[in-house]
């Protein structure tokens, strides 16, 4: 029996990079004894183990060429040749040397994301995973075969055969990653954007007015919000946010462009429907409708009257919780700085909104009740009006 570290901790270790799990795999093994030296079994699919004493992964060699091959048989070779990516398919032995047949750290060096061989286009998963990695590293060129191939898996349909739940796992790590528009681009380039994110795809070649989208193509904007959204949070919600708040650009009348009116309203729809399709979590499609929907009236706030401040505020959930305000805040600044010689204007609409926004949480129904209110329907209303009133006052006392 012997144990290798392998995939992103062997390549993170040669890049330099922060090693944060450890992953191993064991040749010359068995289940059975794998469990006869305590380790605990815990994958279904393939033999995963559990170290009894630092709980780390180990999982048995595998071989995409033989899957029923007797485990024992299969060796570390083996294991990295069924792997996706040449700089993922290295493994360290106990000794500190590293075993590296496809080229690995050359890749590396050279700056190239690369597909191991034949075995990549089992997944198409790794379709995704190659165009990730690409958003990692966004300083990596893909292999022109890697495309290729890329190209090849899309026109044979078998994107369209993955499960929602895969996609959207990939699809959430990737809007974590560096620059997230790189995953995007390199999808686009590859010819298979449109079958996994038609949505997205639907947005290049939409024009827009040129005196405030210098860039004009409306899928360019989205990839400059994306990659703005990046620097202001690492939260892949607030991405996601920033991602879809223009959606509904693509469904505006043809005749009108490069005006989009009403592709707020239009863009509802879309957000709930890439949401549901890819069977993510509920909050993404809350914030991302909040965001499509509102995200204009951020950049007008200070043309807006008071009563219309306070249902922004009211639909933004303020008065509950003031999360989802500042990720339609956070989104909006993005969408407003990722516009070609737009990036470092000032935007003070966050400042002017949570103004308004504190000074009508002065105002509570307790609040009223004390000052001699009688609860009721009637409470309500003039909860409202008082609240109106405090934002009235605080855009005088804004403006002078």
């Amino acid at each position: 029996m012997k144990c290798y570290q392998v995939g992103g901790c062997v390549r993170d270790r040669i890049m330099g990079a922060p090693i944060h799990d450890r992953d191993w795999v064991v040749t010359g093994a068995t289940a059975e004894d794998m469990q006869a030296a305590g380790y605990h079994k815990v994958g279904r699919d393939f033999a995963v183990f559990l170290h009894p004493e630092t709980g780390e992964e180990y999982a048995l060699a595998r071989s995409d060429h033989d899957p029923h091959r007797d485990t024992s048989l299969i060796t570390i070779e083996d294991d990295l040749l069924s792997r996706d990516l040449t700089i993922n398919a290295m493994a360290m032995d106990e000794l500190g040397n590293i075993l590296d047949p496809t080229g690995g750290r050359d890749d590396i060096k050279n700056k190239i994301i690369r597909h191991v061989g034949s075995a990549f286009a089992r997944d198409p998963v790794r379709v995704l995973r190659v165009a990730r990695f690409a958003a990692r590293w966004p300083d990596f060129s893909v292999a022109d075969e890697t495309l290729d191939l890329m190209r090849l898996i899309g026109d044979e349909g078998r994107l369209q055969d993955l499960q929602p739940e895969r996609v959207w796992k990939e699809f959430v790590k990737a809007l974590a990653e560096n620059t997230p528009s790189r995953f995007f681009e390199v999808l686009r380039g590859a010819g298979v954007l449109n079958l996994v994110f038609p949505e997205i795809d639907a947005l290049f070649g939409v024009p827009q007015v040129a005196v405030h989208h210098p860039e004009i193509d409306t899928g360019v904007h989205t990839m400059m919000v994306l990659d703005q959204a990046a620097k202001l949070s690492p939260d892949p919600v607030i991405r996601f946010q920033a991602l879809v708040h223009d959606l509904g650009k693509a469904l505006t009348a043809e005749k009108d462009w490069p005006k989009h009116h009403g592709h707020e309203d239009l863009g509802v729809d879309i957000v709930k429907n890439l949401v549901r399709r890819l069977r993510g979590p509920k909050l993404y499609e809350l914030r991302g409708v909040l965001t499509a929907r509102f995200h204009g009236q951020v950049h007008k706030v200070k043309e807006m009257r008071a009563g219309k401040i306070l249902k922004l505020l009211e639909a933004a959930g303020a008065f509950k919780t003031s999360a989802h305000l500042d990720g339609l805040l956070l989104a909006s600044e993005a969408d407003a700085r990722g516009r070609l010689g737009f990036e470092d204007r000032d935007y003070p609409q966050p400042e002017f909104i949570r103004g308004a926004w504190a000074a009508a949480q002065k105002v509570t129904a307790q609040s009223l009740l004390d000052a001699g209110s009688l609860p009721g329907p009637a409470l309500a209303e003039q909860l409202t009006q008082q609240r109106v009133r405090a934002i009235k006052r605080f855009i005088k006392t804004t403006n002078g």
